[in-house]
């Protein structure tokens, strides 16, 4: 096997998750660390080795045996419940990553508020509007490659309806967002890395909500290469590997993405979408996910597990991607039954 990169779990949903595996894969032979690799995992994969990622030891100690017959050039996860697992594997093997410290602090909102320079990272709670700096970094240079703008669901659940990102955003040249994610990750201490860090846009300037330091769900990077041309997931890789990323934008334009929530809560009778949808101006996919006989909960209280579909569309602009989106989503159908009838 050619010195292949460890995925610490393929993740658990292929809608979300089969696109950034095949885009690590078309750069680097892919060793699955997962209890059990999923079906659509497998095409993509050049080996498996049977360990729960959230077992941190024994994960651990499988991986020092599969590294001592093996040379590993990386390791990777794209889930945020693996970041620390993650970064504790890489420092044991020698092999670039954030550091422990790093990772842990970024997996603790109460650690964020307490960093060495928390006066001069401003720190704040989630809410909206809420944007993301798509960011990677190289031994101390920063560049923020993409800002995702996410459209929020109503209280309590506030799930994601929609993220956008556009090439041109304005806030890819705005000072004061810079600075913040430069303080950021100066204080967290993240020298390579591909970095999701989420903001909150307030009259006092952006304010730091969260960091993941690794690949963002939702299909943000399908969006980020489809508005820009960067792949974020092999760059990744290529960070991973001690290798130098492309981050060079070969793109301008916009994508988004939207999804569908159930409108009652109870028993999915029905979940239909029309061929047609393919064929509309800028439609990129649109993929059904969830099965009729599935009990869902409505929007308000909704979790990701709760979506009926996702759909994806291209423009020139975020205007042109409502347009198509707006239009895609006309193709899609379901009926419930609400929970006083379910049964």
């Amino acid at each position: 096997m050619s010195q292949p990169v460890l995925l610490l779990g393929a993740g658990r949903r292929r809608a979300y998750d089969e696109f950034v595996l095949t885009r690590v894969a078309a750069a680097r032979p892919v060793v699955l660390v997962d209890a059990a690799p999923p079906a659509w995992a497998r095409p993509s994969l050049a080996g498996h080795l049977a360990a729960d990622p959230g077992k941190d030891g024994a994960t651990a100690s499988a991986v020092a045996r599969f590294a001592a017959r093996h040379r590993v050039r990386g390791v990777l996860t794209h889930s945020g419940e693996y970041t620390v697992a993650a970064a504790k594997i890489a420092g044991q093997l020698g092999l670039p990553g954030p550091s422990l410290a790093a990772a842990a602090a970024c997996a603790d909102p109460a650690a964020l508020r307490t960093l060495p320079t928390a006066g001069t990272v401003p720190v704040d709670d989630p809410g909206t509007p809420r944007v993301c700096a798509e960011t990677v970094v190289l031994d101390g240079e920063i560049r923020i490659v993409a800002i995702t703008r996410t459209t929020l669901g109503p209280a309590p659940a506030r799930q994601p309806l929609r993220h956008t990102v556009h090439a041109h955003d304005g806030l890819l040249h705005n000072r004061f967002l810079r600075l913040a994610v430069d303080r950021t990750v100066h204080a967290l201490g993240l020298t390579r890395g591909v970095l999701h860090i989420g903001l909150r846009l307030t009259d006092r300037g952006p304010r730091v909500t969260d960091v993941t330091p690794c690949l963002p769900g939702d299909l943000i990077p399908l969006l980020v290469k489809r508005a820009t041309g960067v792949d974020l997931a092999q760059a990744a890789a290529a960070l991973a590997t001690g290798e130098v990323p492309e981050t060079t934008p070969t793109r301008q334009r916009a994508a988004s993405i939207r999804f569908a929530y159930p409108a009652a809560t109870g028993r999915l009778d029905h979940l239909d979408l029309s061929p047609d949808a393919a064929h509309e101006p800028g439609a990129d996919r649109m993929i059904l996910t969830q099965h009729a006989g599935n009990h869902v909960t409505a929007g308000p209280h909704a979790t990701v597990d709760d979506r009926l579909a996702l759909w994806v569309a291209v423009g020139e602009d975020p205007a042109d991607c409502d347009d198509a989106l707006r239009r895609m989503g006309r193709h899609l159908s379901a009926g419930i039954a609400p929970v006083a009838t379910a049964a």
